[in-house]
């Protein structure tokens, strides 16, 4: 019994050692290749001088013994700038931007791994930048991966500090803004029409003195992050919140004048700290505010005029106001953040931190995906709460107690009907792309529900309101008819 389980282990042994070997083997037959998972890696348009984000991809072997490379190089070097790691080994300047010797052994695979800091091309728009993965195996066959993308030469400003009265335009060149923008107090920085500034993660504007843009209808001002590539394949970084640090306007800041101003992607979009609220704080007009991991727009006692103005898809509050004074027409504040169920609410006012002595909102259009996103919280009795709201779409529980009277034709939505509410008022709401276009459908309840009496003479794009105006930043238009 005792030499049967040694002659047993003994075979199962010898078993296990055959079939290490017949893994363990490595063909030179030409005919046996890697598979790759992609031919080429596109990263997209990217920064000259920026590093961007991984791309990876896979080397399988699916030809029935192992393969080993006599070695795996960047056909360019170090020409190109890109960076390449394959299964663990970098590609190193030190060893010509290769390795050797790297297996694949059968049914098995490597992952490899690219990244990007392209040198500047020279020229004023994207240039292609590309190289070739080259792998050669033993055999003698070379199979390729094409590594590719379009680099973008920019105009680079670290600590931007504005001392006295400044003006930022356009360049030839995009302006990308590291550290941070600083305004003293005193200084104005003007912003002129068709300008984007691409702020890094770290970078966002502190204006102690005034801001003002320029804006027009066709040459916006944009204030963005600078990652210019993609997350994923459908996902561009300028769709994910969070990307810099948006706006602040400090105590001693007045007088800001936003104009068709698109503010997008940051972590708060502006925030507004208490000052004299007989004293203009800002007046926010022709402009969007979107997609921000903080709040949109939040005043703390201050006084605030917004005007055919979009505050949407924020993790905290679209707008909040906590007391002061803010005068708001013919705005949208939708609430369709995608990233966390946990989202504020559209439009947020309160008296717990300061006297709301007048918050007056008209012809605007408040909704969103909960079933209330209109928030309004009183502080100490004796503190003044005051609001109204006229002519509006609010997606909130319809008022009936005395405080019906601060609320004069409007429209409570009916959380029940799914068909002229929430998402339905939208030309587009699409959560899987994360794209969204926030004029109105022809579904949409707010046509024709503003006040003719103090309806604004064009919309968010500049176009004119006809005498039935619609609720809201946008107005509906008809589609024309052959």
């Amino acid at each position: 019994m005792k030499k049967q389980t040694i002659y047993m282990c003994v075979m199962m042994l010898l078993g296990v050692l055959s079939s290490c070997t017949d893994d363990d083997s490595f063909t030179t037959a030409p005919s046996h290749v890697l598979t790759l998972s992609v031919d080429t890696v596109n990263i997209d348009t990217v920064f000259s001088n920026v590093p961007t984000a991984t791309r990876s991809f896979w080397v399988y072997n699916h030809s029935g013994d192992g393969l080993r490379c006599q070695s795996v190089r960047l056909a360019n070097g170090a020409a190109t700038g890109f960076r390449v790691n394959v299964d663990g080994q970098y590609l190193a300047p030190s060893s010509g931007y290769a390795a050797s010797g790297i297996e694949v052994r059968n049914k098995d695979s490597i992952r490899v791994f690219v990244e990007l800091t392209s040198p500047e091309n020279g020229k004023p728009d994207p240039q292609l930048c590309q190289d070739d993965l080259i792998f050669t195996l033993e055999s003698g066959v070379e199979q390729k991966v094409n590594l590719r993308a379009y680099t973008w030469d920019a105009l680079k400003l670290t600590n931007v500090h504005i001392t006295r009265d400044s003006l930022i335009s356009a360049q030839q060149k995009p302006i990308i803004i590291y550290g941070g923008v600083e305004v003293d107090s005193g200084a104005t920085l003007t912003i002129a029409p068709g300008t984007t500034l691409y702020f890094h993660n770290d970078a966002g504007m502190n204006v102690r003195g005034t801001l003002k843009t320029l804006g027009e209808e066709g040459r916006e001002v944009v204030l963005r992050g600078d990652r210019i590539d993609r997350m994923f394949d459908y996902l561009p970084y300028d769709r994910v919140p969070g990307q810099w640090q948006g706006v602040r306007l400090y105590a001693s800041s007045y007088n800001n004048h936003l104009a068709f101003i698109d503010i997008h992607s940051a972590y708060h979009g502006v925030v507004a700290d208490s000052s004299d609220v007989e004293l203009q704080k800002l007046t926010l007009d022709h402009s969007t505010i979107h997609n921000c991991q903080g709040y949109g727009l939040h005043a703390i006692h201050a006084k605030l005029t917004l005007l055919n103005s979009q505050i949407t898809n924020t993790l905290e509050s679209c707008l909040r106001i906590d007391g002061g004074n803010a005068t708001l027409n013919q705005c949208t504040l939708a609430q369709f953040y995608p990233f966390d169920a946990r989202r504020g609410a559209a439009l947020q006012f309160t008296s717990t931190q300061a006297p709301l002595v007048n918050l007056s909102v008209s012809n605007t259009l408040v909704t969103g995906y909960a079933d209330d996103v209109l928030m309004g919280e009183a502080g100490d009795t004796a503190v003044a709460f005051q609001y109204l709201f006229d002519h509006c779409i609010l997606r909130t529980p319809k008022v009936t107690t005395a405080d019906s009277v601060r609320f004069t034709q409007v429209v409570f939505e009916d959380v029940a009907d799914t068909t002229h509410c929430g998402d339905k008022h939208f030309a587009n709401i699409d959560t899987d792309n994360l794209i969204y276009n926030f004029e109105l459908s022809s579904l949409s309840s707010a046509i024709g529900k503003a006040n003719p009496q103090t309806a604004l003479p064009t919309d968010r794009k500049g176009r004119k309101r006809d005498d039935k105006p619609d609720v809201g930043a946008f107005e509906w238009i008809e589609p024309k008819t052959e």
